[in-house]
């Protein structure tokens, strides 16, 4: 039987609803990591199914580095006022604030990119291996495979959390998604630095 003070554990971890911690322990016959696990999946697919609504409440975050040399200000969006005013959200926005910060993102995420950028790396790439007597399939490999380690290096969702390697940008909105069962965005930002 499982216990009432072992679901209450585990909806804190997870923020995951009472009857779903509940049958994910009954599932795993009481076994805490395996029913995170499924608490985590299921998080996953209600964060997948919110991504169409609509974002109408949020807040700015703001913040400036020690050194008064480079501050961020980022629209952190989410669905409701209770969420905005959630202190694990506005943490998060602070977290992703602080990382804009550090890691200098130009982007918030791919489909942000304006198609000339990209046409622009693209002729940079082919410019840089003109020269290499490769054939065309193996060129166009090299060039996609530089363009993609550039996006991940310049697009914030695509970036790695400088607090948590083994998280991106994007795995903690898909988390908080999960975590506040409504869709959490990252508008825009905006970072400078003298």
């Amino acid at each position: 039987m499982i216990k009432a003070i072992d679901i209450q554990k585990l909806r804190e971890e997870t923020q995951a609803p009472v009857m779903e911690c509940k049958k994910a322990l009954e599932e795993t016959q009481g076994d805490f990591e395996k029913a995170e696990l499924i608490l985590k999946k299921k998080g996953e697919l209600r964060a997948e199914k919110k991504q169409s609504n609509e974002t109408q409440s949020g807040l700015i975050e703001a913040y400036i580095h020690a050194n008064n040399k480079v501050g961020v200000l980022l629209e952190f969006r989410c669905e409701t006022d209770s969420v905005a005013n959630n202190p694990d959200f506005k943490l998060l926005a602070h977290e992703i604030s602080m990382h804009i910060a550090a890691m200098n993102p130009q982007f918030v995420s791919q489909d942000s990119i304006p198609k000339e950028v990209i046409e622009e790396k693209v002729k940079e790439y082919q410019e840089e291996i003109k020269d290499s007597h490769k054939p065309p399939e193996i060129i166009e490999k090299i060039i996609q495979g530089k363009l993609a380690k550039e996006l991940e290096e310049i697009c914030l969702l695509n970036q790695i959390f400088i607090k948590d390697e083994t998280k991106t940008i994007n795995d903690l909105i898909k988390e908080a998604t999960a975590k506040f069962g409504e869709k959490i965005e990252i508008r825009q930002f905006c970072r400078f630095q003298i």
